[in-house]
């Protein structure tokens, strides 16, 4: 208990799935929690759990790609919190769709979440953290962003991709031989994980029996397991670990 007390973390996209998880079991740690998300009645309903389990949490609403949204939340934080000592870049969207079939519109509108959305969290938050010594940027990749899928998630596996490059680039530019900002930043890949959305999708025996077969585990994960490597990340005892990518997938890029 108590591995990151004291510490005030955002989480984005932290209305359901794993940043609802994340949320839950940092603010069990001891951690004062905001949690974002454009879904404010699911959002609010999250943070209110976490208060009824005894957790500190907050919920602000945050559209990820907009940059004015990320400075009036990173603005009540540090008003109502006082300091950010972890950011959590978790929102994220799909496509499933052929690269001949993706519109430049449809390309536009992932990148602007699953990228700029990381770019602008990172932005802000480094703004924050520089004036209360340091901290932690966590950013959500995926295994599709280290290995290819034969699944029609080309433009999904790019912002992925791009993400796993920006977190160990970050990294650097923060580090004591960049700009000496004491800010740590990685990147968080999971797998398969048992979702809402990847539930509907396993109603499919097909899609199921497919999804199964990646992982040489013999199972897909839950949110509690990415949650864990979250937490590792955002406490103290990851301090000599920066710019490094924390694969949770049941073996899937071992192949």
């Amino acid at each position: 208990m108590d591995r990151v007390k004291g510490k005030v973390i955002i989480i984005t996209g932290a209305a359901s799935g794993l940043g609802r998880g994340a949320a839950s079991l940092l603010a069990r740690e001891g951690a004062k929690v905001i949690l974002t998300d454009i879904n404010e009645v699911k959002g609010n309903e999250a943070a209110e759990e976490i208060r009824r389990d005894g957790g500190e949490a907050a919920f602000m609403k945050l559209n990820v790609s907009s940059e004015s949204d990320w400075s009036e939340v990173i603005e009540k934080t540090l008003a109502e919190f006082g300091k950010l000592d972890v950011l959590v870049n978790n929102a994220g969207v799909e496509l499933v769709k052929e690269i001949a079939e993706t519109s430049l519109e449809e390309w536009h509108r992932l990148m602007s979440v699953n990228l700029d959305g990381v770019f602008l969290g990172t932005k802000y938050a480094v703004k924050a953290m520089k004036g209360s010594g340091g901290g932690s940027i966590i950013n959500m990749s995926s295994a599709a962003g280290i290995i290819g899928t034969f699944d029609d998630t080309s433009a999904y596996c790019a912002s992925k991709g791009a993400v796993r490059l920006f977190t160990k680039a970050a990294a650097l530019e923060f580090s004591k031989s960049g700009h000496n900002y004491n800010i740590r930043v990685n990147s968080v890949h999971p797998g398969v994980i048992q979702t809402p959305l990847v539930t509907e999708l396993c109603k499919d025996k097909t899609v199921r029996d497919r999804l199964l077969a990646n992982h040489p585990l013999g199972h897909m994960g839950e949110p509690i397991d990415v949650a864990y490597g979250i937490l590792y990340l955002a406490s103290d005892e990851s301090r000599f670990v920066t710019g490094s990518e924390l694969v949770i997938d049941g073996g899937w890029t071992a192949h």
